[in-house]
């Protein structure tokens, strides 16, 4: 395999993982951050909620920006923005100061993750994308791991801004190995800003998006969240007649178009609502409904991140094997068995048990994204590579979003329904029924896929005796 297969993504994955390990590590010091800025722990969710504003805000254009001034140029910034941001957090002497300064890292953010895949898919040849974006998640898998342990250990024995601060020398490190290593790779002639498009699409994903994050978390109330969503979703409706009518839109809906990128897209969709509902509600499962202690329950749900990340050596020989269609069929219906086992648990089920569930199901949950991630790109244009990544990432951050509101509402109407005011284990194994029905539907789309779709990356069709555009050949 040449170098810029594993070279490359490790670099970017070097930033990857510092800015995953910085949205894991947080949770665990909410305390003792709240103590000594002498604010709520409900107050710090606007921590929370500002980095997903300027994560979103920014996202539409961070395609635009790699092709206008390179992408090694904006994927540097990037990591200098986010670094000097998280310095910025753990100098802040109140609630303010942290609020804004976690804004400035969500607009690093934004510019980080998606730049750093244009950077792999133009670099590295489509028959080896399975490789080269395996080993760009693995260190990122990794930061969700060590992440609270690594949290809750600096701040007993530190201090909380230690968890800030500690970003410094992997930002430092991140931008050496960039600026050493990376092609600044630019579009020939980059297009002209769609500013319309810009402020239409910021506007109604940031709407959109924060309204899905804060319902049911008590940061609005609830017509306030119904209005911010609908004047997000009008928005977006706005910004989809401009898209028809503007030559280069800032997000090119005319991807569509190529049916891998379309049913990748519309499938994912559908099971990203389930993946992003998983993780809000089993801690509140094992806690609140099985009374485990934090710790407990973190000792359980980490299984998740260990099967996730032990998938990522073996994608690439899986998916040739039995190409996307075959796979994204048979795991998909696997991944929909894994949730409703989860529903099944009950506080007297083996400690070994609901591990096992949740490493099997991270397991297949990874190979469906990793699957999902490489198929949008196996017929895309390599010009296009970088709007098509745009695109296909606001999406997947709005449907994640989106999973944990449908988990939030499902809970809020299972006590309204029953008039009670406590919810019980019932009521979570109820949410994780209706997951597993919504990722079902997304295998209707994953069986609109010809045989040999994504032959280019996976080279299924040609181990068969078939050239990728189906056509048998001879030996």
């Amino acid at each position: 395999m040449p170098s810029n297969a594993r070279i490359l993504p490790l670099v970017i994955a070097s930033a990857l993982f510092m800015e995953q390990m910085d949205s894991t590590i947080i949770a665990t010091s909410l305390p003792a951050m709240a103590a000594d800025l002498g604010v709520s722990p409900t107050s710090l969710k606007l921590a929370f909620t500002t980095y997903l504003l300027g994560l979103t805000v920014v996202l539409p254009v961070s395609g635009w920006a790699a092709d206008r001034f390179g992408a090694k140029t904006v994927f540097r910034l990037a990591i200098v923005i986010f670094t000097l941001a998280s310095a910025a957090c753990g100098l802040a002497s109140s609630l303010h100061w942290l609020v804004v300064a976690r804004g400035v890292q969500g607009i690093g953010g934004a510019l980080m993750v998606p730049v750093g895949r244009i950077i792999v898919l133009r670099s590295v040849k489509k028959s080896e994308l399975l490789d080269a974006l395996a080993w760009l998640t693995i260190p990122a898998l990794i930061g969700p791991v060590i992440g609270p342990p690594v949290g809750g250990y600096i701040t007993m024995t530190y201090d909380w801004r230690w968890i800030f601060w500690m970003n410094l020398p992997f930002g430092v490190a991140a931008f050496a190995l960039a600026s050493w290593l990376m092609p600044n790779i630019k579009a020939d002639t980059p297009p002209s800003l769609d500013v319309k498009g810009f402020l239409l699409s910021g506007a109604g994903l940031t709407l959109t998006v924060l309204g899905l994050t804060v319902a049911g978390r008590g940061l609005f109330t609830g017509p306030e969240v119904v209005i911010m969503i609908a004047a997000g979703v009008a928005f977006l409706v706005a910004y989809a007649a401009h898209a028809r009518r503007s030559r280069v839109p800032i997000l090119d809906l005319r991807l569509m178009r190529i049916p891998s990128y379309r049913h990748s897209m519309l499938g994912g969709n559908l099971f990203r609502i389930a993946v992003g509902a998983v993780p809000f509600i089993m801690p509140l499962m094992l806690q609140l409904g099985f009374g485990f202690s934090p710790f407990a329950s973190g000792m359980v749900t980490f299984a998740s991140a260990f099967g996730a990340l032990s998938m990522k050596f073996t994608v690439a020989r899986i998916v040739r094997t039995f190409g996307y269609r075959s796979l994204l069929i048979v795991n998909g219906l696997l991944c929909c068995a894994t949730f409703a086992a989860m529903g099944f648990f009950r506080a007297t089920t083996p400690f070994w048990m609901m591990f096992a569930v949740l490493l099997v199901g991270g397991f297949m949950r990874s190979l469906q994204f990793s699957s999902l991630n490489t198929l949008a790109y196996a017929d895309v244009d390599r010009n296009d590579i970088a709007k098509a990544n745009t695109l296909y990432t606001v999406v997947q951050q709005l449907f994640l979003a989106m999973g944990v509101a449908v988990a939030a509402f499902l809970l809020d109407f299972r006590l309204w329904w029953s008039g009670r005011s406590m919810l019980t284990p019932a009521d979570f194994s109820f949410v994780l029924f209706v997951t597993a029905a919504i990722s079902a539907f997304a295998v209707i789309s994953y069986m609109k896929l010809e045989t040999d779709a994504g032959a280019s990356i996976s080279g299924h069709a040609e181990e068969e005796g078939e050239s990728p555009s189906g056509q048998v050949t001879r030996a």
